[in-house]
């Protein structure tokens, strides 16, 4: 195992999503953000000052070539997430990357192919699977209350059309294309509290076209729903809305097993429920998750500092930085590897396909066979 005191990071999209991150660095204790890099020129210098870096830079591939990094931290769109990723690694940088892995099965592809080549770590960054409930129900899994996990869903609802006209990128990748084209907030907990399972294949089909943007254009159909077979027989339903008027719902998830259930809360006034029957004498009963936390929740969570707690997407910004650093100093392998990003975020890309031609059922290809 490594000895390493500090990790110099450069963060890319550090006027935006990237500047995130600083909370959850500063918490880890071992990350010091050294440069910054972002085209947005004009905002660079107060991005550099927030975040304590003493390099900036307007152009990626300077950062990469000119600056003493460990790692990099890809904050930026989701079309420049893979190109970015990929030249890295190609310098042999680690890379931590923003959701999804990719926008297209032939850029995964040579995704896959970089990191393979490449002595750097890709880990991608979805950070609903560090979310404390999530984490939670994994723990539960793992510990065979469940049974054998068989069907699960999982509901992304994120109303954003005014921020598409903020930022314009999303207009085209996430409400531009047909299908589910951000799903890994929903699929990436569902695969972890099925271990050993993947997508195999999938279908998809929309609600149809009912909100035009601005200049008078069809958005993509308003809800699209993707079923996926699991390699075991299981099946998961995935629903994302991006464009229908109603209050946000970004983590809504179902699992269901041969020995529990599972239904997170639908709004604030709710709580999260479960039922696992080797802790309940009543098959009719919920209980509340919350009060499972005490003998299940693993000590990382319970023993972590109010900092990291708050550090963003329910403490999930801070545990998937802790998860990165102990990855790169030889702890243990990346939770989201370049195979379980690929997992989380190819289904997602053949239910574009699959909606294009009636919801016909398509096979998800396995990135470890590449």
């Amino acid at each position: 195992m490594k000895t390493i005191e500090k990790l110099n990071i450069g963060i890319a999209g550090a006027c935006g999503r990237g500047a995130s991150f600083k909370s959850a660095c500063d918490a880890s204790g071992i990350v010091n953000i050294h440069a910054v890099c972002d085209i947005n020129a004009g905002g660079l210098d107060e991005a550099a000052k927030r975040l304590g870096a003493s390099e900036k830079y307007t152009d990626y591939a300077d950062m990469l070539q000119k600056s003493e990094l460990d790692a990099v931290i890809i904050g930026t769109p989701m079309q420049v997430h893979a190109p970015q990723s990929i030249m890295a690694l190609q310098e042999n940088l680690h890379v931590l990357c923003e959701v999804t892995a990719g926008i297209s099965v032939e850029e995964c592809r040579a995704l896959v192919q970089a990191a393979n080549n490449s002595t750097g770590i890709y880990m991608m960054a979805e950070n609903y699977t560090y979310m404390k409930p999530n984490v939670l129900v994994r723990e539960l899994v793992r510990q065979g209350l469940f049974g054998t996990p068989y069907y699960a869903e999982g509901e992304y609802l994120h109303e954003l059309k005014q921020l598409n006209e903020i930022t314009v990128w999303r207009r085209k990748w996430q409400t531009g294309i047909e299908g589910v084209t951000y799903g890994t907030h929903s699929l990436g907990p569902i695969l972890q509290w099925m271990p050993g399972e993947c997508v195999v294949s999938v279908c998809c089909a929309g609600s149809g076209y009912h909100f035009h943007d601005p200049r008078g254009q069809n958005y993509h159909q308003d809800t699209n729903v993707m079923l996926c077979k699991m390699k075991s027989g299981g099946l998961v339903k995935i629903r994302v809305d991006m464009l229908s008027d109603r209050p946000h719902a970004m983590t809504n998830y179902q699992l269901q097993g041969t020995d529990g259930c599972y239904e997170s809360a639908r709004t604030k006034t709710e709580t999260n429920r479960i039922w696992l029957r080797a802790l309940s004498d009543n098959p009719n009963k919920w209980m509340s998750l919350d009060e499972l936390e005490q003998a299940y929740l693993p000590a990382d969570w319970k023993n972590a500092s109010d900092a990291a707690k708050k550090a963003g997407h329910g403490g999930g910004d801070y545990f998937e930085i802790l998860d990165f650093v102990n990855a790169l100093t030889g702890k243990y392998a990346p939770t989201i590897g370049i195979h379980e990003a690929m997992d989380m975020t190819l289904p997602g890309l053949i239910s574009q396909q699959s909606i294009q031609n009636s919801g016909q059922w398509l096979e998800v290809p396995d990135s470890r066979k590449w």
